[in-house]
């Protein structure tokens, strides 16, 4: 396993994503439901299990009561993945969500890239760098996630942050609603992806790559391979995985994403 750092943090380049656990297929409505009724909790703590067999020692999961209640009985059990929380618009504000990161052990937080996306487009900004001290009063990493590449740049102007969360793919507007709404068309463009990588390139902390395989719809090889060649020093990418009828997707993404990396990095830790 390849490993990045950000700030004091070391951080597996291949971080274990969490939208399948909760239902978010970015599919169809259908497929939602399959997947809640799929991921138990004795399934996503195997999978949690694995990940750490394979060297992936990071997850990016959200703070609603779920997640952390998953996360709380995993530790208990010996688990020690580091868990990188995102706030969680439905169950409360932006310190509601600090906090409970805090309280569940969190070693990172970044808020929503739906909310950030959301914010941008109604000029409210001015909320979050109080948000970002919050998080760093509290011990933890502070980080945006977005998927508008025009959010990343202010963000990069107007906040001091410790990592960035860049979406490959821009599928939903957010001017009318910070969360996903299940149902709604999605579009995955290339000129999104081709916006967000170009400007990843510029930025000024590490990037964890995100949607890099539009929700299930991009070629899984093409797709590491084509996120390895925009990946940098310290960036990472989050992927979540549905191996219902895919029993070692999770075994096989990591090790696509190791191919992918390494004629640059040359130097694989255990």
């Amino acid at each position: 396993m390849f490993y990045s750092q950000i700030k004091h943090l070391k951080v597996s380049t291949f971080i274990l994503g969490s939208n399948p656990f909760g239902g978010f297929s970015h599919q169809s409505v259908q497929t939602d439901e399959e997947m809640r009724h799929y991921f138990t909790t004795a399934r996503i703590k195997q999978i949690y299990h694995e990940a750490e067999t394979l060297g992936v020692n990071t997850l990016l999961a959200r703070t609603d009561f779920h997640m952390m209640r998953l996360l709380m009985e995993f530790c208990d059990e010996g688990g020690r993945i580091q868990w990188f929380a995102q706030t969680c618009p439905e169950v409360g504000d932006h310190a509601a969500c600090i906090q409970r990161a805090r309280n569940y052990g969190a070693v990172a937080c970044h808020i929503h890239g739906g909310v950030m996306d959301y914010l941008y487009a109604l000029g409210k900004l001015d909320e979050i760098p109080a948000a970002v001290d919050m998080i760093r009063e509290k011990g933890m990493l502070a980080g945006i996630a977005a998927h508008n590449p025009e959010v990343i740049a202010w963000a990069e102007d107007h906040l001091d942050l410790d990592y960035y969360l860049c979406s490959y793919y821009n599928p939903i507007p957010r001017h009318k609603n910070p969360e996903h709404v299940a149902g709604t068309q999605e579009y995955f463009g290339e000129e999104d992806r081709a916006a967000m990588t170009d400007l990843i390139g510029t930025l000024s902390r590490p990037v964890i790559h995100y949607k890099i395989l539009a929700a299930g719809r991009n070629e899984p090889a093409a797709a590491f391979a084509f996120a390895a060649s925009k990946m940098r020093a310290n960036d990472a990418v989050c992927v979540g995985i549905y191996p219902k009828d895919h029993p070692s997707m999770l075994r096989e993404d990591v090790a696509l994403l190791e191919q992918a990396l390494q004629p640059t990095r040359t130097v694989a830790s255990d």
